[in-house]
């Protein structure tokens, strides 16, 4: 009967899991000194990391990092957030190698690097390296495309994430389910 019950729980937990990604989940960024952006995470197009984004910003992982990258000349590019050593500041971060979880294999989910994109960063020739850093374009960059897994969108406040510099720091995220 145990057996039954811890496999009925088993089960019941894994749908919740499914549905749960299955739902529209938005992620709200507030940035010192800036204001607040929200992030429109895609699940059916990148599952698992969407999945791993999502479980290290309910765990408040993300809370107090700074943005370590702010490429903005000569032309806007992009801004770039997730290594865990940027809580002690930026001087000595190495933007390709600080992460959170388990490396992350690529995933083709269509979407394309334009402006407002999010973007899972990795080592720019090893695909399937990511784990907790992304990167946000400031502008279309499709020469990225099939490069990066493409997992989201900035789907308000894209005037903040334009007003990012280098050093900005995160002091919240939350989850929203639509």
């Amino acid at each position: 009967m145990n057996l039954v019950r811890t496999l009925i729980c088993g089960v019941a937990l894994f749908v919740g899991a499914v549905n749960a990604l299955a739902q529209d989940v938005k992620l709200v960024f507030s940035v010192e000194n800036k204001g607040q952006f929200t992030m429109t995470l895609y699940p059916s197009k990148a599952p698992k990391t969407c999945a791993q984004i999502l479980e290290l910003a309910s765990k408040g992982s993300y809370d107090g990092l700074r943005f370590h990258r702010a490429l903005k000349s000569p032309r806007p590019f992009l801004v770039q957030i997730g290594d865990p050593a940027t809580k002690n500041g930026i001087d000595d971060v190495n933007p390709y190698r600080g992460g959170m979880g388990s490396k992350l294999g690529y995933e083709e989910s269509g979407l394309e690097n334009v402006e407002g994109a999010v973007g899972l960063a990795s080592d720019t020739d090893q695909k399937g390296t990511g784990t907790s850093q992304f990167y946000v374009l400031l502008d279309s960059a499709k020469f990225l495309n099939g490069k990066f897994t493409v997992f989201a969108q900035i789907t308000k406040g894209m005037d903040v994430i334009k007003k990012i510099e280098r050093g900005d720091r995160v002091t919240s995220v939350k989850v929203v389910r639509d």
